[in-house]
């Protein structure tokens, strides 16, 4: 898996200070993507340990409230693949930090994957230039979803969270 961004400090992709990583490859191609560089697979540069252990680094004060795995779309399978045993190895060492995924993809779509059983948060749904809503919280279209993933998963349902979570 490639990567081609990471904020150290971000405030715009979840709630409090958080550690943005932003995944290469997607297939969605959304009409007015603000990022479409994202959609290659091959941009940026691979995610290896040096870039996992930059990203753990980051997460390490008190202060940060989480990771955000953002793109690109983090549920392509070859970016599932790179990101189930680094999301765990985040969850084993900050358990008290959210972990939020952003997709393209529906809850519905992607519910059964075992990289959801690290997220507390997942943004879903492709990004729809018709449904643009610069008001909304850590979403760019009103067709997107905050999903609490642990509530979902045990009800069989989409549980939509507050933004505070």
């Amino acid at each position: 898996m490639n990567y081609c961004g990471l904020k150290k400090a971000d405030i715009a992709n979840g709630p409090g200070v958080r550690v943005s990583l932003f995944v290469s490859g997607c297939r969605h191609h959304c009409k007015g993507c603000f990022q479409p560089e994202t959609w290659d697979f091959a941009y940026g540069q691979p995610f290896d340990k040096a870039a996992e252990e930059e990203v753990l680094a980051a997460l390490t004060p008190v202060w940060i409230a989480g990771l955000t795995v953002l793109g690109g779309d983090s549920m392509e399978p070859e970016n599932q693949a790179a990101l189930l045993p680094f999301l765990k190895r985040v969850r084993e060492l900050f358990p008290a930090k959210t972990i939020w995924l952003y997709t393209g993809y529906s809850w519905e779509a992607v519910s059964a994957s075992e990289l959801l059983s690290c997220c507390d948060v997942v943004v879903d749904g492709e990004f729809i230039l018709e449904e643009k809503d610069i008001t909304l919280a850590f979403r760019g279209s009103r067709n997107q979803r905050i999903i609490d993933v642990a509530r979902s998963r045990k009800e069989g349902r989409v549980i939509q969270c507050s933004r505070n979570r």
